[in-house]
């Protein structure tokens, strides 16, 4: 069982799987979500999240792909929670960043590496993706 909460504390939630795939995301969107060089989302079956506390706020931002994501975040501290799929309901990216045990970076995924940001080192061996596998 994985547990997370915004910055706050105002929105609670937990996770009862195991992660689908971990993936480290540098495209100019997690990067702007997370003000920082990566957004890392961690995947896991919809049906296997629940939400403890709180009402998140959402905002719909059009993907590469053409579809529609939505982004959940505390209407507190404004801290990003959560990206769903609007068309897709089987599968959410929890912000690795929220968890209240962080996941191991060590077997992720490197995403969209094609506009990471200069210096940021890919490791040796891991599986990287110019853009979306």
């Amino acid at each position: 069982m994985r547990t997370g909460s915004c910055q706050c504390g105002s929105v609670r939630f937990e996770c009862a799987a195991r992660p689908l795939e971990l993936y480290i995301c540098h495209c100019t969107e997690c990067r702007r979500q997370s003000a920082s060089a990566f957004g890392i989302s961690f995947i896991v079956p919809r049906d296997s999240f629940r939400l403890l506390s709180g009402t998140p706020r959402y905002w719909a931002r059009d993907a590469d792909s053409g579809g529609k994501v939505e982004c959940a975040f505390c209407p507190d501290c404004g801290t990003r929670l959560w990206h769903q799929d609007a068309a897709d309901s089987r599968t959410m990216a929890i912000k690795g960043g929220s968890l209240d045990d962080p996941p191991s970076l060590s077997r992720s995924h490197h995403i969209w590496t094609k506009r990471k940001l200069e210096g940021v080192v890919i490791p040796e061996g891991a599986r990287a993706y110019p853009e979306e596998p």
